[in-house]
């Protein structure tokens, strides 16, 4: 039963996500007037649906993503249907077909902050200060000279400007090197640490790395303060995201420690144990990330249409759709084979 649960909320929770994603290309494509073929949610073969007007409503198979097939993604389907010229995305002024791209990841950032918003409004935020609040004894924080009451400014020297970045930086630094911590103490001096996490063991011999830092957050409640909280984690969130996708690129972190479809399903399960809240702040969370990957340059991501809508200002001259076309297909066979093999990581890790 509970396997079911946690399914029934997964597919809810992406459904969601993918939902809002899609409908901010949908809209702003009915509002440029581009002929839109199908809205669908999920992938695979079609479960069920109706059409109004000249647009399909579908739920498919798989629950996994989703699309809004527009007319000028297919030059060849838009011939066999005899769409109008004027009615393609790619006939559409480049101020237009921004709007309609860029409008997909836009809605997943709104839907984050509204999410944030309503659960510092209703469970009340925190106020993510960078302060320690807590420093365990004989840990490696302690013996370098860290104390309570010291708020911490850079880690490695990357700024740090909320609780988030603490961990943030602390799970990237090398735990097998020193590493820098600059804090300001209570007195109003910045000193400069040199801290190497101490090794320890749990109960089933599994090693890890502790620094011994605590950083218990104070509880906010009122409408301005749950602004204030949206406002800070959706910075914080998407800050997590640049830093984490710069730190992919140089190596870092490996693709293996990337989490897929199976991955988001095993949080899953845990969040529902946490409650309510922590399932809103799960989606909000899973949100962002959506929307900032979509931003990422690249081919195929809604991005890589806006680098194209880029490189056609900077050129004076549209790139040639049939091409542009052929080169989003490719990334897209590309990221297909790799979210497999994210998923085959992910699988591998259940067992």
């Amino acid at each position: 039963m509970t396997i079911i649960v946690n399914l029934l909320l997964f597919v809810l929770i992406l459904g969601v996500i993918v939902f809002v994603h899609e409908f901010g290309h949908f809209i702003w494509a009915k509002i440029n007037g581009v002929y839109v073929y199908e809205f669908a949610l999920g992938m695979g073969p079609r479960i069920c649906g109706f059409q109004k007007g000249e647009t399909e409503y579908n739920i498919r198979a798989i629950p996994i993503g989703g699309f809004c097939q527009l007319a000028g993604e297919d030059i060849d389907g838009d011939e066999d249907k005899k769409v109008p010229k004027n009615r393609r995305l790619y006939a559409k002024k480049a101020w237009q077909r921004f709007l309609i791209m860029v409008f997909g990841p836009m809605n997943n950032f709104i839907l984050a902050v509204l999410l944030l918003f309503f659960i510092a409004l209703i469970w009340g935020g925190t106020t993510m200060d960078p302060t320690i609040t807590e420093v365990e004894k004989d840990s490696a924080v302690e013996k370098v000279g860290m104390e309570v009451g010291d708020v911490i400014l850079k880690i490695n020297h990357k700024r740090v400007t909320s609780s988030d970045d603490i961990s943030l930086y602390l799970a990237l630094a090398d735990p097998k090197k020193t590493n820098e911590i600059t804090v300001l103490k209570e007195s109003g001096d910045e000193v400069t640490y040199q801290v190497k996490p101490k090794k320890v063991k749990d109960e089933s011999g599994e090693e890890s790395y502790r620094y011994g830092i605590g950083i218990q957050q104070k509880k906010t409640k009122g409408l301005a303060s749950a602004f204030v909280y949206a406002y800070r984690k959706t910075k914080s969130i998407f800050k997590q995201m640049f830093v984490t996708v710069g730190a992919l690129f140089t190596g870092k972190i490996r693709l293996s420690q990337l989490s897929g479809p199976v991955g988001i399903y095993s949080i899953v399960g845990e969040q529902k144990s946490a409650g309510v809240a922590s399932l809103l702040y799960l989606t909000a969370f899973l949100s962002i990330n959506v929307g900032f990957i979509n931003l990422l340059p690249i081919p195929a991501f809604d991005g890589g249409h806006i680098l194209f809508i880029i490189i056609e200002k900077i050129k004076g001259s549209p790139v040639n759709p049939d091409l542009e076309n052929k080169i989003h297909t490719v990334f897209l066979v590309l990221l297909m084979i790799l979210m497999l093999i994210i998923t085959i990581n992910d699988v591998i890790k259940l067992f």
